[in-house]
């Protein structure tokens, strides 16, 4: 595990010198609050800040609502919306926006474990407000995560995920996301995730396509210890 753990962090860290050297390497900013109720119903709340630079050019913020139902120990299904606004390229929040936009959408989170192994099916439908008219927008990620130890809960856990952004309008396939990283519960109720998260925009209008460095709080508040914490909340 150790030289698996030794292999992801070579390939982050090369993957952010070589964008370094080309000055296209950006910032994706993460924090998320979730409240679990019972094993059944959770509420969460998150916000992003984005770059285009290192902690330069911020072109992209959001912030977002949801609820979730947990429907089995294998399935839950989710109820968000949001506001989401791009800016333009060039400088710090630049003027003329390219979108303001609203989003309602659901989702539906399928896990499925093999041994340590992990997977997550999460699909999306998205009905977006944008300044261009509205849009539907559908997404598929598939998340796969291996805890570095067996014994220890706690311990690091790796995560690679691919995610699919399609349309109703030709030619359809419009973005893909690719993230590789690793995250770590560092307090009780607080986790924090990192990584090198690509994304490749074929026919979009809203947030730039470009490389990032992500880094993700999340804060996790339960109604009573040992509530089971709903699937899929997090962005």
């Amino acid at each position: 595990m150790r030289k698996l753990l030794l292999t992801i962090l070579i390939f982050v860290c090369v993957a952010f010198q070589l964008h370094a050297q080309t000055d296209a390497l950006g910032s994706w900013n993460v924090i998320n609050l979730k409240y679990t109720h019972n094993n059944k119903w959770s509420g969460f709340g998150e916000a992003q800040l984005r770059s285009l630079r290192f902690y330069n050019n911020y072109h992209y913020y959001e912030w977002k609502l949801g609820i979730t139902y947990r429907l089995s120990d294998q399935f839950a299904f989710t109820l968000g919306g949001g506001d989401y606004n791009t800016y333009a390229e060039g400088g710090n929040f630049k003027t003329p926006m390219n979108n303001d936009e609203t989003r309602l959408w659901q989702q539906l989170v399928m896990q499925q474990q093999l041994k340590r192994l992990r997977f997550e099916h999460r699909y999306r439908a998205e009905q977006r407000f944008t300044s261009d008219g509205y849009r539907n927008r559908f997404r598929y990620r598939l998340n796969v995560s291996l805890p570095l130890s067996a014994s220890n809960k706690n311990s690091p856990t790796i995560n690679v995920y691919n995610e699919l952004f399609f349309t109703d309008r030709a030619p359809y396939f419009e973005r893909n996301r690719i993230f590789v990283g690793i995250s770590k519960l560092i307090a009780e109720n607080m986790s924090i995730q990192t990584g090198y998260l690509s994304q490749f925009d074929y026919r979009i209008n809203d947030e730039t396509g470009r490389n990032f460095f992500l880094i993700g709080l999340q804060f996790d508040l339960e109604r009573t210890k040992g509530s089971k914490k709903a699937a899929g909340a997090v962005d």
